[in-house]
C-alpha cells in the first residue's frame, strides 16, 4: 500500500488535476462546472476526480442533483512540508545564482557605459576632423 505522500504526488503529477485543484481553491463547485474548461468527457473528468479523492485532496458531496466538490488542503500541506525539508539543498544554489546574475548585470552595465563613452569620444574626434 502506498503512503499518503505518494498518493498526493501521483495526483499532482497530472496538469488536469492541478487545474481542477486550482479551481477548487476558489471555492466549492459542481462537477459539471469543473468539467467545463476541459475538452474531455464527463467520465474522464470523473476519473480525475476519483484520483484526487483517493489522494484526499478533494471531498465530494451530494445535495439532491448537485454534486459539489471542495478542496481538502491537508495533503497539500504535508507535501509542502516534505518539500520544505529540502530547501536547504537548493537555497544556497539559488542564492549563488542570484549573486552571479547580479555580477553579470553590473558587468553588462559597465561595458555599456564604456561603449557609450567610446562612441562619444569617437564623435568628438570626427567633429574635430571636419572642422
Amino acid at each position: 500500500m502506498q503512503d499518503q505522500l505518494s498518493h498526493t504526488f501521483a495526483a499532482l503529477a497530472d496538469p488536469t488535476r492541478r487545474a481542477i485543484l486550482a479551481r477548487l481553491a476558489l471555492g466549492e463547485t459542481s462537477v459539471t462546472e469543473l468539467a467545463q474548461p476541459f475538452e474531455m468527457s464527463m467520465p474522464a473528468v470523473s476519473k480525475h476526480l476519483k484520483v484526487l479523492e483517493r489522494a484526499g485532496l478533494i471531498a465530494r458531496g451530494r445535495d439532491a442533483q448537485w454534486r459539489p466538490c471542495r478542496l481538502e488542503a491537508g495533503p497539500l500541506k504535508d507535501a509542502a512540508n516534505w518539500i520544505e525539508e529540502f530547501r536547504r539543498f537548493w537555497a544556497p544554489h539559488l542564492d549563488a545564482l542570484a549573486r552571479y546574475l547580479d555580477r553579470m548585470d553590473e558587468s553588462t552595465a559597465t561595458k555599456t557605459k564604456a561603449k557609450k563613452k567610446g562612441r562619444g569620444a569617437k564623435r568628438d574626434r570626427e567633429k574635430g576632423e571636419t572642422k
